[in-house]
């Protein structure tokens, strides 16, 4: 004889966010748990054998925590909270949407922004209480998104007085000289993601002001040569293109009251000769050092369309098929 249904009680915000728009979110959940999913009103109906249910419920309970808690659910978010509940196996979820103690990000026009992977909330932790911290990982990952979000609430509520964007333009090379316009406007091509997730957080205008008072900056790599920077938040993004001589130079920038977050991708590396990478080379020699976190993003972090975390995974394999380590 069939079982019968399962009924979970959820809030009316907590449904919207299990159903989804036409039921995508639904839909996703019972592809993935091959059980059925109905929405009768003040809660979810689940349908199928009890393993695949326990599997469901997990995925929907962290989908519901984070509607409770007022943050948007994407469907990023829901194969977030699909693959989380297919590694759980029966143990209590490890990642939370927030961390205890945790400095408060701040809200974008999408909403609180929040870690939506248990690497994503070890590196917003190591972000807090540490100086400087590595973020490595492979692209859509929320490495530099987050790194941002986390400079950008320090700055609103007054704990740094600036916010420091670098980058190595290795892209632009010497023909940084023949764009036209200022240096900003030369370099701006190549900060593309910063400021998309700048003006995501703190909307475009506010951005803008900022810039122009100089209480956020954009600076090429090669221009740190020589600063000290205090009471600034600097964020290294591309990290992997800077050469063992620049990440030296740029890591010993730090004065009184900064602080650090490098982002990289060590597979992505564009200089002429991978191995003049300062990213790996920093890493081996600094993780350990008090002061110092280092956080390792993987595939199954990858928080963007689901197409990219397959892509990532299919690059690995071969790096692993072939005898490379990256």
């Amino acid at each position: 004889m069939p079982r019968a249904p399962e009924f979970i009680a959820l809030s009316d915000a907590a449904v919207r966010a299990v159903a989804g728009a036409s039921s995508r979110h639904a839909a996703l959940i019972e592809d993935a748990f091959g059980v059925l999913l109905e929405t009768p009103g003040g809660g979810v109906s689940l349908g199928g054998d009890a393993k695949s249910r326990a599997a469901a419920k997990r995925a929907i309970e962290a989908i519901a925590g984070r509607a409770d808690q007022g943050l948007e659910t994407s469907e990023a978010d829901v194969r977030v909270a699909i693959g989380q509940a297919r590694a759980v196996s029966g143990r209590a979820p490890a990642a939370r949407a927030s961390v205890a103690g945790e400095a408060p990000l701040p809200v974008g026009r999408r909403g609180q922004v929040a870690p939506k992977t248990a690497a994503q909330a070890r590196y917003l932790k190591a972000l807090s209480d540490c100086e400087m911290v590595f973020g490595l990982g492979p692209a859509g990952t929320g490495k530099t998104f987050l790194a941002v979000a986390h400079g950008a609430g320090m700055l609103l509520r007054g704990e740094v007085d600036r916010l420091i964007v670098s980058r190595p333009a290795v892209e632009a090379g010497e023909r940084l000289g023949f764009l036209p316009g200022d240096l900003s406007e030369k370099v701006d091509p190549y900060m593309a993601p910063v400021w998309e997730a700048l003006s995501d957080i703190l909307g475009p205008d506010q951005l803008r002001r900022r810039r122009e008072k100089g209480e956020i900056e954009v600076v090429p790599l090669a221009f740190m040569r020589g600063r000290t920077l205090n009471h600034a938040y600097v964020i290294v993004d591309e990290a992997q293109n800077a050469s063992r001589l620049q990440m030296k130079m740029v890591l010993t920038r730090l004065g009184e009251g900064a602080r650090m977050a490098i982002t990289g991708d060590p597979t992505q590396i564009d200089l002429a000769s991978p191995a003049d990478s300062g990213l790996a080379h920093a890493v081996g020699l600094l993780e350990g050092v008090k002061g110092i976190a280092v956080t390792r993003f993987s595939a199954e972090d990858v928080v963007r369309h689901p197409l990219v975390e397959r892509i990532v995974k299919a690059y690995d394999a071969d790096a692993a098929k072939r005898g490379r380590t990256v």
